[in-house]
């Protein structure tokens, strides 16, 4: 199966792309990134992309054949503006799925293109006054994608993953593979994670489970799975994984 993914040099995108790698039923993996990827596997294709708002007819070309897509790019609400952050979270990942919806149309029994977007714990269709940026963002384009499913059912199918505080500390594969976290993040990072794992496993996300679970959603492996606690499905069958469904789905409870 030929999968697409974006934000491979990031936290997430890291765990997806190892996950990938080790699953031998992905025959082929696009990655669309700025910079090039520490990762090497005959499978992987890099493909340089600076504007992640505009895919043109030479870069579709590149993915053709692609079945699916783990949307894993992002950034911090507190790292950029918040309209930069808008573009990234909300503007990206809504241009790619309205231009990736021809992609698997020429795959012998396709299926409409799954676009699995890496979400956040905290995101809401329902935001008030307390409800943190990127909580509200994030919402409104997990509906967008709803609405384009809904509209658009023969050629794209939408799902997103809420997954909560993403701990990379016991991931010994992808270390080497890790962006820059910087001493402070690094110090956090080894003081939340026995807190998280412990007295908060609800919001505890690993890595590794996390990246076979976005890998196996991409693929179709928990289709006839996601529902009961921690799943929702809107109307037009939009479904949301939240951290408590990706938790007892992957046995981590």
């Amino acid at each position: 199966m030929h999968l697409i993914l974006t934000g491979a040099t990031g936290l997430v995108g890291t765990a997806a792309l190892d996950a990938m790698i080790k699953c031998k039923d992905v025959t082929k993996i696009s990655v669309v990134s700025r910079r090039p990827v520490k990762f090497t596997d005959d499978r992987i294709n890099v493909i340089i992309h600076k504007d992640f708002a505009s895919y043109d007819k030479d870069l579709l070309d590149k993915l053709q054949g692609a079945q699916a897509c783990v949307w894993a790019l992002g950034i911090s609400q507190t790292q950029v503006s918040k309209e930069d952050y808008i573009t990234i979270t909300k503007t990206y990942p809504l241009a790619a799925a309205k231009a990736f919806q021809s992609l698997a149309s020429g795959v012998e029994n396709s299926q409409p293109f799954h676009f699995v977007y890496v979400s956040g714990n905290g995101a809401t269709f329902t935001p008030g006054r307390l409800t943190p940026f990127f909580g509200r963002i994030k919402g409104e384009t997990e509906l967008a994608l709803a609405e384009m499913q809904k509209s658009n059912p023969s050629t794209l199918r939408a799902t997103t993953v809420r997954p909560g505080f993403v701990d990379w500390t016991g991931h010994a594969e992808i270390k080497p593979f890790l962006p820059e976290l910087g001493t402070f993040r690094s110090m956090v990072g080894s003081i939340m994670s026995p807190i998280m794992k412990h007295a908060a496993k609800s919001k505890w996300s690993p890595t590794e489970p996390l990246g076979k679970f976005l890998t196996g959603m991409a693929m179709g492996m928990w289709d006839n799975a996601l529902d009961g606690q921690g799943v929702e499905r809107l109307p037009g069958g939009f479904t949301i994984v939240d951290n408590t469904g990706l938790r007892r789905l992957m046995g981590l409870d």
